[in-house]
């Protein structure tokens, strides 16, 4: 694997669980588990794959961070986070719909969506 690859992914991985710093406790613990393990299930991903998954956490870190502050969610924002559109779940294959549910149970066992 290419050692300049391998950095980003290690910085991106790190920057978000910074930013997940900034998040209510509940979906801090449930953000962080989620993150470490999608990052170690894409580790041996191919080349196309890696770049699609460093393209959307790439995303999501710069969403996150435009969502939260130095002291949490943002003044004005009720919370973080987007929709998704129809045309982004129409991309996901059946494994990613029932792990986006999984997470949304998780979500809702912990109170927090």
């Amino acid at each position: 694997m290419n050692p300049n690859h391998l950095r980003q992914v290690r910085l991106l991985y790190k920057v978000i669980l910074k930013l997940n710093r900034g998040l209510p406790s509940a979906l801090k613990e449930l953000g962080n588990t989620y993150v470490r393990d999608e990052f170690k299930r894409h580790k041996n991903c191919d080349q196309d794959q890696a770049k699609i998954f460093m393209t959307e956490w790439t995303n999501y870190a710069l969403d996150l961070s435009n969502q939260l502050g130095v002291k949490g969610i943002k003044e004005g924002l009720s919370g973080v986070g987007k929709s998704l559109t129809e045309e982004e779940l129409e991309k996901f294959n059946d494994d990613q719909i029932l792990q986006l549910y999984d997470l949304l149970t998780a979500a809702k066992s912990k109170d927090i969506g």
